[in-house]
């Protein structure tokens, strides 16, 4: 194994914009983040056509199995052969047009993901569109986008993010409706994000909220969107430009003057009255150190896959008296001032790469006794004592701190079988896997 590549640095010698440099990467066999299949289902009675070479088909294929969720996908497999004869468009419009024609029920809406070879090909995507569309009237036709080649342009994660919503039709304005935009699971209802849109009256619209197709069109009446992850703000984004809906970003933060200038936003935006949140913050502190004195010094790994900032958390968790040894991520992304904090407080504490070739072999190095939050650091470090969630599963504010420290006691005490939990697609879907 070479080590020309470091696969970790001490953050007192990181580089904030870039951790490691760009090489050879190394994916984890752990599967709880969501792909683009996970995504689209999102969309209530959506079906998803995915046009592709047969490799790839076979991932998707998997997700959508093991979601239970076949019956809700098709596919249309491209040949070498297909990229030399000139109807590589017209193989996805009759393929679609088989497809739907076999349906038992037309569905309303349809997923249609190109792969990175019809963007190497030049494929008229357009066109496609427009032809369906053409034949099939009924039926909102979505562009979506299988190429990982687009990683260091948009993600396919965040373009996926963004096409969710990109069937949504203009609609009137309902000054009391509200959308969260950009999640894969619905924000805990214990946040006092959600209790201030409640408390004020205010119709709340979330995709992981919808039931059925008009459900999910409702979500163009909002009057306002809010946003709190990077994927989510570039999805209101697309919003705001394609429908005009003011979007509000407030960061899903653990650290608390940026969580009360959130609300003082939200409550000023909302012309809702400010409430005094000292009894939470003193709950949220009160939750950590009573997790701490049950963890005690015990080693403890953070990774960004389950928190969007993971060196604010480890700031938070340093601040409370946690032994915080190691973040895996690659990039300081929005948090200067937190990784600043620990550059200067804890300068030896190591930052892993989350795809460095050279972590290949890491899981099965011997390590101290880790307690990990976030998947793919349980998997480096080998630990059955892992709190198990993506992407901040759903948890926000005071009330997400409480959460996180009720699940950080939780796994210290009960180790979980990481083998078999960690092989699971897509945290929190349906799974088929035992």
């Amino acid at each position: 194994m070479t080590q020309e590549k470091p696969r970790s640095v001490r953050i007192a010698d990181a580089d904030s914009a870039a951790f490691f440099p760009s090489g050879l990467e190394y994916n984890t066999p752990v599967r709880g983040m969501w792909n683009i299949v996970h995504t689209g289902m999102l969309v209530p009675g959506a079906h998803q056509i995915f046009a592709c070479a047969q490799g790839c088909l076979r991932g998707v294929i998997l997700t959508a199995a093991e979601m239970n969720a076949l019956d809700r996908m098709s596919w249309i497999s491209v040949s070498e052969q297909d990229m030399y004869d000139g109807s590589l468009e017209y193989d996805i419009i009759d393929g679609c047009a088989e497809i739907l024609q076999k349906l038992p029920q037309q569905p309303r809406i349809v997923l249609l993901y190109l792969s990175c070879i019809h963007l190497f090909a030049g494929v008229d995507f357009d066109m496609i569109l427009r032809e369906l569309h053409g034949r099939f009237p009924q039926i909102r036709f979505v562009d979506c986008y299988m190429t990982p080649t687009m990683r260091q342009t948009v993600p396919p994660g965040m373009k996926m993010a963004a096409q969710l919503y990109a069937a949504l039709e203009p609609r009137e304005r309902n000054p009391r409706a509200v959308s969260i935009i950009g999640n894969d699971r619905a924000t805990d209802e214990r946040s006092e994000l959600v209790r201030i849109l409640r408390q004020n009256g205010f119709v709340l619209h979330d995709i992981a909220l919808c039931r059925n197709y008009e459900d999910y069109q409702r979500m163009a009446e909002s009057a306002l969107d809010i946003t709190y992850t990077p994927i989510g703000r570039y999805a209101g984004a697309e919003l705001e430009r394609r429908l005009s809906i003011p979007q509000l970003y407030l960061p899903n933060s653990f650290d608390y003057a940026q969580i009360l200038e959130n609300y003082r936003q939200l409550c000023e935006t909302l012309g809702a009255a400010y409430p005094d949140f000292s009894a939470e913050m003193r709950a949220a502190d009160a939750a950590l150190d009573a997790a701490q004195a049950v963890i005690g010094g015990t080693e403890i790994a953070i990774d960004f896959t389950a928190v969007t900032r993971p060196f604010e958390l480890a700031k938070l968790l340093t601040e409370h008296g946690f032994n915080v040894k190691s973040v895996i991520a690659d990039a300081a992304g929005e948090e200067e001032a937190a990784f600043a904090w620990l550059r200067a407080n804890r300068p030896g504490l190591e930052i892993f790469s989350a795809v460095n070739v050279n972590m290949l072999h890491m899981h099965s190095e011997p390590h101290a006794p880790v307690l990990a939050i976030g998947q793919k650091a349980a998997y480096y470090f080998a630990t059955d004592h892992f709190v198990n969630f993506a992407v901040n599963g759903g948890y926000y504010g005071f009330a997400g701190i409480q959460a996180l420290a009720a699940l950080m006691t939780e796994a210290f005490r009960e180790p979980k079988d990481s083998r078999n939990v960690l092989r699971h697609k897509g945290f929190g879907c349906e799974s088929c896997l035992l």
